[in-house]
């Protein structure tokens, strides 16, 4: 089997379409069409449904499909290692993280890069709930996420304690007290992130555990546009702390413990158990090591 005829199914399988696929490879649908039924013949399966009216792979399609892909993965790998082989500073670090994991990365990002200028990094912007996903399938080397996937085929570990933290503008009443009770909160407005989560669940089950309604009267849908509302007085909100530590530091919002509620987020660093990391990858775990260890 040519890796140039199975790169052509991969490329109708993902654009579900002949067409669009001859338009990507710069080829005609008839030279396409002709790869695929080559390919079906040499492996004596039907890959394509064609009786159906959108293209539908057979089960032999699937299969194909889900090795062809790790083929390619091998081939992205392969690449990478001879770039690192060539010149140790070189290579690519694709690493998975949400709006608000995003931001734990920062400090290891400017290490790293320091000490691997050459190394191209590049940090998806992913739902959490997609990037084991994305880990096993090749896509991502690293992921950040904010909960347990409990899956054997990854290696999962705690890097950084994080939690829930009300938050309010230096003019809000609540803004010189230091813990409140969750039965104070009945009467104000609170601004939440229009993305559903564990936490956002976790914080709705305990106003209802409290049987305190809870006012969502805004959703915005980045936790930037959250913050900045909560710093106009539109509203308080309930925000991951290392997105507004910064912010707490200098003046900007308030932090107020409420006695009822902790809501522990640990940050977790995933990445497939069974394959090899780059020395890009290690070269990150390591400074991340490094950071841990410093004294805080």
């Amino acid at each position: 089997m040519e890796l140039h005829t199975l790169r052509v199914f991969l490329t109708v399988a993902s654009e579900k379409s002949f067409s669009r696929a001859a338009e990507k490879l710069l080829r005609t649908q008839p030279a396409i069409s002709l790869s695929i039924q080559r390919l079906e013949i040499e492996l004596g399966e039907k890959l394509i449904d064609r009786s159906a009216k959108d293209l539908l792979l057979t089960d032999a399609g699937r299969i194909v499909l889900d090795f062809g892909r790790r083929f390619e993965n091998l081939q992205g790998e392969l690449e990478n290692a001879l770039a690192e082989l060539r010149d140790m500073s070189a290579g690519r670090l694709t690493i998975g993280a949400n709006e608000s994991s995003t931001l734990y990365l920062l400090d290891h990002i400017e290490r790293f890069r320091r000490k691997y200028p050459k190394v191209k990094v590049q940090v998806r912007r992913s739902l959490s709930s997609r990037i084991p996903a994305e880990l096993l399938d090749g896509e991502l080397e690293l992921g950040i996420v904010s909960y347990d996937p409990e899956d054997e085929r990854l290696v999962s570990r705690v890097i950084y304690d994080d939690h829930l933290a009300f938050i309010v503008s230096p003019s809000h009443r609540l803004a010189q007290v230091a813990e409140v009770s969750i039965t104070d909160l009945g009467d104000e407005t609170f601004i939440a992130h229009n993305v559903v989560s564990p936490y956002r669940a976790a914080v709705i089950r305990e106003f209802q555990r409290h049987r305190v309604p809870l006012k969502m009267d805004l959703e915005m849908p980045t936790i930037e546009s959250i913050r900045k509302m909560v710093q106009r007085n539109e509203g308080v909100a309930f925000l991951p702390l290392m997105c507004v530590q910064e912010e707490i530091r200098q003046g900007i919002l308030r932090e107020v413990r409420v006695k009822e509620m902790t809501v522990d987020r640990p940050i977790r660093l995933v990445y497939p158990a069974r394959r090899a990391l780059s020395h890009a990858a290690q070269a990150f775990l390591a400074v991340i090591k490094e950071l841990e260890a410093r004294p805080s």
